[in-house]
């Protein structure tokens, strides 16, 4: 890692946390000197990233928060974690609808907050296996008092299926629903994503009802924070190749941004320039 005085917190803890996972544990000395930064401020993002739990704290330093790869926290877990940077990420991502088109969006919190952007892109037609991101569309289509659903509301259609912790609906009914449909682009979220393992989750029957997204789409954009970099669950179910555009936040490291810019053509980092990412990644998702 080179020193940088002036990396923001949310870069410098990403930064800590490739370390930490790259070595298997780093003490707050080395990280004072590779970051130049105080040994308070090292203390303060540990205390961060242990609030986030992926790391621990030990005497002197850190080592990484190795979780079970079939470990699948629930959607008010997640809800609570890293919400600038999904609100960033959402935002970011529902410049790439194109008003008209057919979107499909999987289960997660991050899909969820971006539901709440696409409320405002018209005559969408969205296909969803979350019960969270349906009921975002439903409330807000409820009619008024005195008033019939709004011009150019999305057509909604929520698959069947058996329900996780995260609030997906899954399985062989919400698998055949997916087969016989076709999208302009798939907004998906991850339980993790890495070079090696692609993007991954630790339910397998999600897994399996991700491929059938990802297969019946003409366009995938992935939406995920800085955090799920170098997370594995229990089953992938796409390689880093068949992404088209990663959504991600500022906190994701320099390196890190390299790396993936090797594998997918489109990479946007919410809250930076379009000349700070790559040019594919900054493009209309119209699926044309």
């Amino acid at each position: 890692m080179s020193e940088n005085q002036n990396l923001l917190a949310e870069q410098r803890r990403a930064l800590i946390l490739d370390e930490v996972r790259r070595r298997g544990g780093v003490r707050v000395n080395e990280l004072t000197r590779k970051l130049n930064v105080s040994d308070m401020t090292i203390r303060r993002d540990l205390d961060a990233l242990s609030r986030q739990g992926v790391i621990e704290k030990v005497h002197g330093g850190a080592v990484p928060v190795v979780e079970p790869s079939t470990h699948e926290p629930g959607f008010e877990a997640k809800s609570a974690l890293e919400l600038s940077a999904k609100e960033d990420i959402a935002r970011a991502a529902a410049a790439l609808a194109v008003p008209g088109s057919a979107i499909a969006l999987s289960g997660g919190t991050t899909t969820f907050a971006l539901a709440r952007h696409l409320l405002e892109v018209p005559d969408l037609t969205v296909v969803t296996n979350s019960v969270r991101v349906a009921d975002v569309f439903h409330d807000a289509q409820r009619p008024a008092a005195g008033r019939g659903t709004r011009p150019g509301a999305a057509t909604v259609v929520l698959t069947g299926g058996v329900r996780t912790p995260s609030d997906s609906l899954v399985g062989p009914v919400a698998d055949r629903a997916i087969d016989a449909l076709h999208f302009d682009v798939l907004f998906l979220g991850v339980h993790g994503i890495s070079t090696e393992a692609g993007l991954s989750t630790p339910n397998l029957a999600e897994a399996e009802t991700n491929r059938r997204f990802v297969r019946a789409a003409r366009r995938i954009v992935v939406v995920a924070d800085h955090t799920k970099w170098g997370t594995v669950g229990l089953s992938s179910f796409a390689a880093l190749e068949e992404v088209d555009t990663f959504v991600t936040d500022a906190g994701l490291a320099p390196e890190v941004r390299g790396e993936i810019a090797e594998h997918l053509p489109g990479l946007l980092v919410a809250g930076e320039s379009p000349a700070r990412t790559s040019p594919s990644g900054a493009s209309p998702a119209s699926g044309g």
